[in-house]
Protein backbone atom coordinates (compact mmCIF):
# COMPACT_ATOMS: atom_id res chain seq x y z
CA UNK A 1 0.00 0.00 0.00
CA UNK A 2 1.61 3.26 -1.07
CA UNK A 3 2.52 5.61 1.71
CA UNK A 4 0.84 8.95 1.35
CA UNK A 5 3.36 11.71 1.14
CA UNK A 6 2.60 14.69 3.24
CA UNK A 7 3.90 17.95 1.96
CA UNK A 8 4.74 20.49 4.55
CA UNK A 9 4.53 24.08 3.58
CA UNK A 10 7.47 26.04 4.74
CA UNK A 11 6.49 28.82 7.02
CA UNK A 12 7.69 32.05 5.58
CA UNK A 13 7.85 34.92 7.97
CA UNK A 14 6.71 37.81 5.84
CA UNK A 15 7.83 41.00 7.47
CA UNK A 16 5.96 44.11 6.47
CA UNK A 17 8.15 46.71 4.86
CA UNK A 18 8.72 49.75 7.04
CA UNK A 19 8.05 52.87 4.98
CA UNK A 20 8.39 56.61 5.54
CA UNK A 21 4.69 56.70 6.40
CA UNK A 22 5.02 53.78 8.84
CA UNK A 23 7.75 55.59 10.76
CA UNK A 24 5.75 58.82 10.77
CA UNK A 25 2.60 57.16 12.10
CA UNK A 26 4.50 55.19 14.75
CA UNK A 27 6.24 58.38 15.88
CA UNK A 28 2.91 60.20 16.23
CA UNK A 29 1.45 57.22 18.09
CA UNK A 30 4.39 57.19 20.50
CA UNK A 31 4.39 60.89 21.39
CA UNK A 32 0.61 60.98 21.84
CA UNK A 33 0.60 57.83 23.96
CA UNK A 34 3.62 58.71 26.12
CA UNK A 35 3.49 62.49 26.01
CA UNK A 36 7.14 62.62 24.99
CA UNK A 37 9.48 61.60 22.20
CA UNK A 38 11.20 58.19 22.18
CA UNK A 39 14.40 58.21 24.26
CA UNK A 40 16.52 57.86 21.16
CA UNK A 41 16.40 56.94 17.49
CA UNK A 42 18.03 53.63 18.41
CA UNK A 43 15.28 52.59 20.85
CA UNK A 44 12.56 53.80 18.49
CA UNK A 45 14.03 51.82 15.57
CA UNK A 46 14.45 48.78 17.84
CA UNK A 47 10.75 48.92 18.76
CA UNK A 48 9.93 49.06 15.04
CA UNK A 49 12.13 46.03 14.43
CA UNK A 50 14.49 47.83 12.07
CA UNK A 51 18.16 48.81 12.31
CA UNK A 52 18.83 52.43 13.24
CA UNK A 53 20.38 53.02 9.82
CA UNK A 54 17.03 52.27 8.15
CA UNK A 55 15.39 55.12 10.10
CA UNK A 56 17.97 57.52 8.67
CA UNK A 57 17.09 56.47 5.15
CA UNK A 58 13.80 58.31 5.66
CA UNK A 59 14.38 60.99 8.32
CA UNK A 60 17.43 62.66 9.81
CA UNK A 61 15.88 63.17 13.27
CA UNK A 62 12.61 63.29 15.19
CA UNK A 63 12.45 67.01 14.47
CA UNK A 64 12.59 66.27 10.75
CA UNK A 65 9.48 64.10 11.19
CA UNK A 66 7.69 67.02 12.83
CA UNK A 67 8.86 69.31 10.03
CA UNK A 68 7.56 66.89 7.39
CA UNK A 69 4.17 66.62 9.12
CA UNK A 70 3.75 70.39 9.31
CA UNK A 71 4.83 70.70 5.70
CA UNK A 72 2.05 68.26 4.83
CA UNK A 73 -0.41 70.43 6.76
CA UNK A 74 0.26 73.48 4.62
CA UNK A 75 0.59 71.53 1.36
CA UNK A 76 -2.81 69.96 1.99
CA UNK A 77 -4.28 73.35 2.91
CA UNK A 78 -3.05 75.18 -0.20
CA UNK A 79 -4.10 72.30 -2.45
CA UNK A 80 -7.49 72.23 -0.72
CA UNK A 81 -8.30 75.90 -1.21
CA UNK A 82 -7.10 76.00 -4.81
CA UNK A 83 -9.11 73.00 -5.96
CA UNK A 84 -12.39 74.70 -5.03
CA UNK A 85 -13.97 76.09 -8.18
CA UNK A 86 -15.03 79.51 -6.79
CA UNK A 87 -11.53 80.20 -5.39
CA UNK A 88 -10.32 81.87 -8.59
CA UNK A 89 -13.21 84.34 -8.41
CA UNK A 90 -12.59 85.26 -4.78
CA UNK A 91 -11.16 88.58 -3.68
CA UNK A 92 -7.82 88.22 -1.91
CA UNK A 93 -9.53 88.90 1.40
CA UNK A 94 -11.84 85.94 0.71
CA UNK A 95 -8.89 83.79 -0.35
CA UNK A 96 -7.10 84.42 2.93
CA UNK A 97 -10.29 83.62 4.83
CA UNK A 98 -10.63 80.37 2.85
CA UNK A 99 -6.99 79.53 3.58
CA UNK A 100 -7.39 79.90 7.35
CA UNK A 101 -10.70 78.01 7.45
CA UNK A 102 -9.16 75.17 5.42
CA UNK A 103 -6.00 75.13 7.55
CA UNK A 104 -7.99 74.76 10.76
CA UNK A 105 -10.09 71.98 9.19
CA UNK A 106 -6.85 70.19 8.27
CA UNK A 107 -5.33 70.67 11.72
CA UNK A 108 -8.48 69.29 13.35
CA UNK A 109 -7.54 65.88 11.97
CA UNK A 110 -4.36 65.97 14.08
CA UNK A 111 -5.35 68.34 16.90
CA UNK A 112 -3.64 66.32 19.64
CA UNK A 113 -0.39 66.18 17.69
CA UNK A 114 -0.57 69.90 16.88
CA UNK A 115 -1.07 70.67 20.55
CA UNK A 116 1.86 68.40 21.47
CA UNK A 117 4.29 69.97 19.00
CA UNK A 118 3.51 73.62 19.64
CA UNK A 119 2.76 73.50 23.38
CA UNK A 120 4.13 76.81 24.69
CA UNK A 121 6.09 77.63 21.53
CA UNK A 122 3.35 79.73 19.91
CA UNK A 123 3.43 82.09 22.87
CA UNK A 124 6.85 83.19 21.62
CA UNK A 125 6.39 83.56 17.84
CA UNK A 126 9.69 85.40 17.55
CA UNK A 127 11.48 82.11 18.28
CA UNK A 128 10.07 80.36 15.20
CA UNK A 129 10.53 76.65 16.10
CA UNK A 130 12.85 74.92 13.61
CA UNK A 131 10.20 72.34 12.66
CA UNK A 132 8.03 75.19 11.32
CA UNK A 133 10.76 76.47 8.97
CA UNK A 134 9.43 74.77 5.82
CA UNK A 135 5.83 75.44 6.84
CA UNK A 136 6.64 79.14 7.23
CA UNK A 137 8.50 79.25 3.92
CA UNK A 138 5.49 77.75 2.12
CA UNK A 139 3.14 80.17 3.86
CA UNK A 140 5.29 83.16 2.90
CA UNK A 141 5.14 82.07 -0.74
CA UNK A 142 1.36 81.87 -0.54
CA UNK A 143 1.04 85.18 1.34
CA UNK A 144 3.29 87.02 -1.12
CA UNK A 145 1.19 85.82 -4.06
CA UNK A 146 -1.93 87.19 -2.34
CA UNK A 147 -0.23 90.48 -1.56
CA UNK A 148 0.96 91.00 -5.16
CA UNK A 149 -2.52 90.29 -6.52
CA UNK A 150 -4.12 92.46 -3.84
CA UNK A 151 -1.95 95.38 -5.01
CA UNK A 152 -3.13 94.81 -8.59
CA UNK A 153 -6.75 94.65 -7.48
CA UNK A 154 -6.27 97.76 -5.31
CA UNK A 155 -7.45 95.86 -2.23
CA UNK A 156 -4.38 97.02 -0.34
CA UNK A 157 -1.90 99.87 -0.81
CA UNK A 158 1.88 100.05 -0.88
CA UNK A 159 3.42 102.06 1.92
CA UNK A 160 7.10 102.93 2.46
CA UNK A 161 8.74 100.48 4.89
CA UNK A 162 5.40 99.15 6.17
CA UNK A 163 4.53 97.17 3.02
CA UNK A 164 7.59 94.97 3.45
CA UNK A 165 6.11 93.72 6.70
CA UNK A 166 2.71 92.68 5.35
CA UNK A 167 3.65 89.00 5.03
CA UNK A 168 5.20 89.04 8.52
CA UNK A 169 1.95 90.45 9.82
CA UNK A 170 0.08 87.60 8.14
CA UNK A 171 2.44 85.10 9.76
CA UNK A 172 1.73 86.54 13.22
CA UNK A 173 -1.96 86.41 12.31
CA UNK A 174 -1.63 82.70 11.50
CA UNK A 175 0.17 82.09 14.82
CA UNK A 176 -2.61 83.94 16.63
CA UNK A 177 -5.35 81.94 14.88
CA UNK A 178 -3.76 78.54 15.61
CA UNK A 179 -3.12 79.53 19.23
CA UNK A 180 -6.71 80.78 19.61
CA UNK A 181 -8.07 77.55 18.13
CA UNK A 182 -6.03 75.38 20.51
CA UNK A 183 -7.64 77.18 23.47
CA UNK A 184 -11.13 77.38 21.94
CA UNK A 185 -13.69 75.35 23.91
CA UNK A 186 -16.75 76.51 21.97
CA UNK A 187 -18.99 74.06 20.12
CA UNK A 188 -17.54 73.16 16.70
CA UNK A 189 -14.89 75.84 17.36
CA UNK A 190 -17.36 78.56 16.42
CA UNK A 191 -15.30 81.22 18.21
CA UNK A 192 -12.30 80.35 16.05
CA UNK A 193 -14.36 80.94 12.90
CA UNK A 194 -15.33 84.35 14.27
CA UNK A 195 -11.72 85.14 15.22
CA UNK A 196 -10.58 84.28 11.68
CA UNK A 197 -13.19 86.51 10.09
CA UNK A 198 -12.56 89.46 12.37
CA UNK A 199 -8.75 89.28 12.17
CA UNK A 200 -8.70 88.98 8.36
CA UNK A 201 -11.18 91.83 7.93
CA UNK A 202 -9.11 94.00 10.27
CA UNK A 203 -5.85 93.19 8.49
CA UNK A 204 -7.26 94.12 5.08
CA UNK A 205 -8.71 97.32 6.49
CA UNK A 206 -5.28 98.23 7.85
CA UNK A 207 -3.48 97.29 4.62
CA UNK A 208 -6.03 99.12 2.48
CA UNK A 209 -6.88 102.81 2.34
CA UNK A 210 -8.16 103.58 5.79
CA UNK A 211 -7.33 104.74 9.32
CA UNK A 212 -3.67 103.76 9.02
CA UNK A 213 -3.17 106.22 6.16
CA UNK A 214 -4.77 108.97 8.23
CA UNK A 215 -2.44 108.15 11.13
CA UNK A 216 0.61 108.20 8.83
CA UNK A 217 -0.48 111.48 7.29
CA UNK A 218 -1.05 112.98 10.72
CA UNK A 219 2.36 111.71 11.85
CA UNK A 220 4.02 113.37 8.86
CA UNK A 221 2.22 116.60 9.66
CA UNK A 222 3.39 116.55 13.28
CA UNK A 223 6.96 115.75 12.21
CA UNK A 224 7.05 118.55 9.65
CA UNK A 225 5.61 121.03 12.10
CA UNK A 226 7.39 120.01 15.29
Amino acid sequence: MPIAKTTKKKAHSSKAKVTKTTILNKYKEHVLTHGSEPKSVFTFAHDLGIPESEFYQHYSSFESIQSFIWEQFIDDTIAGVKKNQPYGDYSNRERLLAFYYTLIERLKQDRSFVKYTVQDKLRKPELHPAFLKKFKSQFFEYAESLIVDAYDQQEIVKRPLISNGYKDGMWLQLIFIVGFWLKDDSEAFEKTDAAIEKSVNLSFELMGNGPLDLMIDFGKFLYQNK
